[in-house]
């Protein structure tokens, strides 16, 4: 460090937003993320809102020092279409897999048991999933999980929520003014 230097402190709680926006509802993460961060953007000292997009590994450093992490990405389990999943800890290892479940590079899974390995790996981990309908080049989700992101939006809040309360963050989120052009008027609280 040089001298005189002020180093950065990473707010502790990371929402990292995971997908490729080009391949339909694997854009989830981002989508998402973006509503939580207008909703968040007063508690910036205490939550961090990232739009990992399809960095994949490279998100390592971002993960590190971190005492809570929320990742919100597509989750592909079989259920049906827009189901929205919530997983903590080690649930997350066990359901989401080791290899790409989605079309981006990377996913959840990967990141995660990476940061375990190097020991980066947050004292909290929660993933927030959406079941897709469709992954392939389109711009845009798919209607049915473009329907279910209201219902995402609130699990995604509740958790932030809760982890805050548990680590005594300040802040609470503001409500949403206005309709963002990522969701439907219908999905803000």
């Amino acid at each position: 460090m040089i001298s005189g230097s002020v180093e950065a402190v990473s707010p502790p709680l990371l929402v990292l937003g995971l997908g490729n926006e080009l391949l339909g509802d694997d854009g989830f993460g981002p989508v998402l993320v973006r509503e939580i961060g207008r909703k968040y953007s007063e508690a910036a000292s205490a939550v961090e809102c990232l739009d990992g997009g399809t960095q994949g590994l490279a998100l390592l450093g971002r993960i590190s020092g971190r005492k809570a992490l929320i990742v919100l990405d597509a989750l592909m389990t079989g259920q049906t279409p827009g189901t929205v999943s919530v997983l903590a800890g080690e649930e997350i290892f066990q359901k989401s897999s080791h290899r790409s479940t989605t079309a981006h590079e990377g996913n959840a899974g990967e990141l995660l048991a990476a940061a375990r390995l190097l020991q980066e790996l947050p004292e909290q981990i929660f993933l927030v999933g959406m079941e897709p309908e469709t992954i392939r080049t389109q711009l845009g989700l798919s209607k049915v999980v473009e329907d279910a992101l209201p219902a995402a939006l609130e699990r995604a809040c509740q958790l932030i929520e809760s982890v805050r309360r548990q680590m005594s963050l300040p802040g609470d989120a503001r409500p949403v003014p206005a309709p963002s052009p990522s969701l439907p008027p219908s999905a803000l609280p």
